[in-house]
């Protein structure tokens, strides 16, 4: 009988001090909440340094990136050169239902077409909707956070001197 009293009371203090401290949530869609700087949200693309490669697409451990692009070709400029071609991004599209925001893909673009953006309501009732092609993932560019900035005594990759 003394060990349920004594659990009942210490059942009790704990009831006790939760109603005397102040709550932590927050009323979501009226209150934003206080994101960090650099915050994952979602995937946004850049798609003027997008050349498609493919690197995404192949690194995805989730399959969840679709690239369809064609050649083109782009007359010689000084006389005497050669024709060049290039790739057109036809198709880009993220499928967030798959996508398990690991950054895999972000990591491994090698012009910078990748970001992460902070923005985290794109949720939709029709797991259908979280396709996004790419003028969707263009629209959440103007959200990404400039870089951090590089700290005093920091080694220099650009090979300038100082």
């Amino acid at each position: 009988m003394s060990k349920f009293l004594g659990g009942l009371a210490k059942g009790m203090a704990t009831t006790g001090r939760t109603m005397v401290t102040h709550a932590h949530t927050q009323q979501y869609p009226h209150v934003q909440p206080d994101l960090p700087a650099r915050s994952r949200g979602v995937i946004a693309l850049l798609e003027e340094n997008c050349t498609s490669c493919m690197l995404c697409a192949r690194e995805c451990p989730d399959w969840c990136i679709y690239i369809d692009s064609h050649k083109e070709t782009t007359p010689p400029g000084p006389e005497g050169g050669r024709a060049r071609q290039h790739n057109v991004l036809d198709r880009f599209a993220i499928d967030f239902s798959l996508c398990m925001y690991c950054g895999i893909c972000i990591d491994v673009c090698p012009f910078d077409a990748l970001f992460w953006s902070p923005e985290f309501e794109y949720a939709d009732g029709d797991i259908r909707n979280l396709l996004h092609e790419k003028e969707k993932l263009g629209e959440w560019m103007p959200t990404v956070p400039p870089p951090a900035a590089v700290e005093n005594g920091a080694a220099d990759i650009s090979g300038e001197s100082p």
